[in-house]
C-alpha cells in the first residue's frame, strides 16, 4: 500500500509530523484539520496515485485511497468529487473482475453526469458502461454505449477519442464482422497519431495484426507487428515487446515457417530473462508449437509443464497450453501422457466456459430484475396519469353541471364534452397499450437479433460440419465447415432455404425427410446431392433439445467414416401437477391457434393458407396438387398436437394477427388474454 503520508506532505506543505502521521490513517479528525484547498489537493493525489496502483494490480491499496477520499469529502458540494469516485470505484471493480458491480457503478456515476449536465463525463461513463456490457457479453448494447460516448465526443469537438473507438472496434471483433472492426480500428490509429500517443498506437497495429491473421494475411500481420515492434522499443515499453514477439511467431508459424516461428519465440524468451519476468502464456505457447513444428515435442512439452506450473488454475491461458501439451506429447510417442493433458485440457475449457456462462446468467438475470422494476414503475406513472386525467375529467363534469343548470344549452353543451372526454380516455389508455405492445415486439426482436448472434458465435466455436434451421426451412445459422461443404460463402447460406444449396432431387428427399421429421420428431438421415457439385452428402436431422422450433442438420462427406453412439436418454414419469400444467399448456396452445384462425378470417376475409403464407412462420407444401398448411393445422386439434410442440410459432402467429389485423376491442382482448395464458405456462415451464 502506497504511504499516505506523502499526500499530505504534497498536499500541505506546512504540515508537521504528527499531522502527517495521522493522514496515514487519514481519520475525520485529520480530514477537519485542512482547508478547502489543501483537501482538494489532497483528493486530487490520492485519485492520481489509485489510478496507478489498479494498474500495477495493488488494488488494496486503490481501495484504501477510495477510502480516505470518501473522508476528505464528507460534507463536500463538489458533485465532480462523487462523481469521480463513483466512477473509479467502477474501475477498480472491473479489474478485479467484478463485472456485474463495475457496471453498477458506472451507471450510477453516468447518472450523477447526466443529472448536472456535464457532457463530458457523460461520455466518459458511457465509455466505461459500453466496456463493462463487453465484458458481460451484451455486445448490442455496449455498441450503442460506445457510440453514443463517441458522438458526445465529436459533437464537443474532442479529439482525443482513440480509446473510444478502438473500444468500437473490439466489440465488432467480438460480433465477427472484421470490415466494421478493421474501419474503427483505423480510425483509432490516425487518432492516436494525431495525439503522437505512440503507445497506443502501437496497442491498436497489433490488434489490426490480429485480423489480419484471422483473414489469412500472415505477410501483413508481420508488418504491423514490426511497426509495434519499433514503437515499443523506441518508447522503452519492453514487457509489450513480450506480446510482439508471441504475434511475429504467430505469424511465422501461419505461414508455416518454424524456423522463423522459433526464432522470434527464442528472443521474446531471451527478452523475458533479460527483464527478469516470467514469459507470458501466448510467448510459451508459440515458442513450444514451434519446437514440435521442428520434430523437438519433449523439449515443448517441457516448457509448456513449467509454464503451467506458474499459472492459476483458472487462468484463461491454461486450456490453451494444455491443448498444445498433448499435442507435443502425442508427437513424442507418449500417448498415456497425451491422453491426460487432453483430459486436463477439456476439464479445464469446461471450467472456463462455465464461469463465463455463470457470469452472463448473473447479469441476465440482473437485466431482467432491472427491466421489472422499470416496468412496474412505468405502468405505475401510466396508472396514476389516467386516475389523474380521470380526477381532471370528473371535476370538470362536476363544474360543468352546476353551471348548466341554469339553461337547456349547457346541458347540452356538457353532454357533448362528456362525450369528447370519455372518447379521449379511450384513446390515451388504447394508445398507451398499443405503445406497451410496440415496446414489446420492438424489444423481442432485438433479443432475437443478439440471440442468432450469439447462436452464429457458438457455431464459429465448433469443428464440425453443422446448421441450424427454423420450422420453415430457413438457414439461420451455420458453422464454418458447414459452408465449406455446401462450396458457398456464409452472407450466401444464412437466410435462404437449405434446399436451394441442393440438387432438385436431393432438395425434393430433404423435403420428404424434413416433413417426417415435423411429425414424428424421430432424426432423420439421408444423402443428397450438392446444387452445381458432383459430391453427396450424407445429412444428419433431428429436433432441437431445448427448442422444438429448431433443427440442427450435421453435414459430413458421403464416404466419410464417424463413429458416433446415440446419446442416453432418461425417462422420467412427471409428476401429477407437472402433467396437469403439461395438459393446460397444450390445451392453451390449441385455444390460441383457433382464436388467431378465428380473428385472421373474420378480419381479413382470407383463409388458413392466406394466414401460413403472409405471416411466413408456418410451411405451405403441394400434397395431391391442392396446397396445404399441414404443420398449422396440427395446432387446431389437441388430438393432433405434437408431442414436442412449436409454442414460438403460436405466439408469433398471435402476435403477426395482433399487428396485421383490424380487429374490434373484445376480440383484440380475447386474442391477447389468450396469449398472456400461453406465456404464463412458459414462464411456469421455465422456472421448473
Amino acid at each position: 500500500m502506497f504511504v499516505l503520508r506523502a499526500v499530505a506532505a504534497d498536499a500541505v506543505t506546512e504540515q508537521d509530523a504528527t499531522q502527517a502521521a495521522l493522514a496515514a490513517s487519514c481519520p475525520p479528525a485529520y480530514a477537519r484539520s485542512l482547508d478547502e484547498t489543501a483537501r482538494k489537493a489532497a483528493i486530487t493525489t490520492l485519485f492520481e496515485r489509485s489510478e496507478g496502483e489498479i494498474k500495477s494490480g495493488h488494488f488494496a491499496a486503490a481501495a484504501a485511497a477510495f477510502a480516505c477520499v470518501e473522508v476528505l469529502s464528507a460534507g463536500s458540494t463538489d458533485w465532480r468529487i462523487d462523481y469521480e469516485l463513483t466512477r473509479r470505484r467502477g474501475v477498480l471493480a472491473y479489474y478485479q473482475e467484478q463485472i456485474v458491480e463495475s457496471l453498477k457503478l458506472f451507471e450510477r456515476a453516468l447518472g450523477i453526469a447526466s443529472n448536472h449536465g456535464d457532457a463530458l463525463a457523460e461520455a466518459k461513463s458511457w465509455k466505461n458502461v459500453g466496456s463493462a456490457l463487453r465484458r458481460l457479453g451484451d455486445f448490442r448494447r455496449a455498441l450503442e454505449a460506445l457510440l453514443k460516448s463517441l458522438d458526445i465526443y465529436r459533437r464537443a469537438g474532442i479529439d482525443t477519442i482513440g480509446p473510444v473507438l478502438n473500444n468500437i472496434a473490439d466489440v465488432y471483433r467480438d460480433l465477427q464482422e472484421p470490415a466494421q472492426a478493421r474501419k474503427y480500428y483505423d480510425e483509432a490509429l490516425a487518432a492516436y497519431r494525431r495525439q503522437g500517443d505512440a503507445l497506443e498506437e502501437a496497442h491498436t497495429l497489433e490488434s489490426l495484426s490480429v485480423l489480419a491473421l484471422d483473414d489469412g494475411e500472415a505477410e501483413r500481420a508481420e508488418a504491423l507487428l514490426q511497426e509495434a515492434m519499433t514503437l515499443y522499443t523506441n518508447g522503452g515499453a519492453q514487457p509489450h515487446r513480450l506480446r510482439v514477439y508471441a504475434g511475429l511467431a504467430r505469424a511465422a508459424a501461419a505461414r508455416r515457417d518454424a524456423v522463423a516461428a522459433a526464432q522470434w519465440s527464442e528472443r521474446g524468451l531471451a527478452l523475458a530473462a533479460e527483464l527478469g519476468v516470467q514469459p507470458p502464456a501466448p510467448l510459451v505457447l508459440q515458442a513450444a508449437a514451434a519446437e514440435r513444428l521442428r520434430g523437438k515435442p519433449a523439449e515443448a512439452a517441457t516448457q509448456l509443464r513449467q509454464a503451467l506450473a506458474q499459472l492459476a488454475t483458472d487462468d484463461a491461458e491454461r486450456p490453451a497450453l494444455l491443448d498444445e501439451l498433448a499435442r507435443s506429447e502425442e508427437a513424442a510417442g507418449d500417448l498415456p501422457a497425451a491422453l491426460s493433458s487432453l483430459r486436463e485440457f477439456q476439464q479445464a475449457d469446461l471450467a472456463r466456459r462455465k464461469a463465463a456462462y455463470d457470469s452472463e446468467l448473473r447479469w441476465l438475470r440482473t437485466r431482467f430484475e432491472t427491466a421489472e422494476r422499470d416496468r412496474t414503475i412505468a405502468a405505475l406513472a401510466a396508472e396514476n396519469d389516467l386516475r389523474a386525467l380521470t380526477i381532471r375529467q370528473r371535476t370538470t363534469v362536476l363544474w360543468l353541471t352546476a353551471a348548466a343548470s341554469a339553461t337547456g344549452l349547457l346541458a347540452l353543451t356538457l353532454l357533448l364534452y362528456r362525450r369528447r372526454q370519455r372518447a379521449r380516455l379511450a384513446e390515451v389508455a388504447h394508445a398507451a397499450r398499443l405503445a406497451e405492445a410496440v415496446e414489446q415486439h420492438r424489444r423481442a426482436a432485438a433479443d432475437l437479433v443478439f440471440d442468432r448472434r450469439l447462436l452464429q458465435a457458438a457455431l464459429d466455436s465448433r469443428h464440425d460440419a453443422v446448421l441450424v434451421l427454423d420450422a420453415a426451412g430457413m438457414i439461420v445459422a451455420a458453422s464454418g465447415d458447414a459452408c465449406r461443404l455446401l462450396g458457398r460463402s456464409h452472407a450466401a447460406v444464412v437466410g435462404r432455404p437449405f434446399a436451394e444449396a441442393l440438387a432438385p432431387d436431393a432438395a425434393a428427399a430433404f423435403a420428404a425427410a424434413f416433413e417426417r421429421l415435423e411429425e414424428s420428431q424421430a432424426a432423420e438421415r439421408l444423402e443428397a446431392s450438392v446444387a452445381g457439385a458432383p459430391d453427396r452428402l450424407a445429412l444428419h436431422l433431428a429436433p432441437a433439445e431445448q427448442d422444438p422450433d429448431l433443427v440442427i442438420v450435421g453435414l459430413r462427406q458421403a464416404d466419410a467414416v464417424v463413429e458416433s453412439a446415440a446419446p442416453p436418454t432418461l425417462d422420467v414419469a412427471p409428476g401429477t401437477g407437472e402433467a396437469d400444467a403439461q395438459g393446460g399448456f397444450r390445451r392453451a396452445l390449441v385455444e390460441l391457434m383457433l382464436a388467431v384462425v378465428e380473428a385472421w378470417e373474420r378480419s381479413t376475409g382470407l383463409g388458413r393458407l392466406e394466414l401460413a403464407e403472409k405471416s411466413r412462420i408456418w410451411r405451405v407444401t403441394v400434397d395431391d396438387g391442392r396446397l396445404r398448411a399441414r404443420a398449422m393445422d396440427r395446432y387446431l386439434s389437441l388430438a393432433r398436437l405434437p408431442s414436442l410442440p412449436r409454442w414460438r410459432d403460436v405466439l408469433r402467429s398471435g402476435y403477426f394477427v395482433l399487428a396485421e389485423c383490424e380487429l374490434d376491442e373484445p376480440q383484440r382482448a380475447d386474442l391477447q388474454r389468450r396469449v398472456d395464458a400461453v406465456l404464463a405456462y412458459t414462464r411456469l415451464r421455465a422456472l421448473v
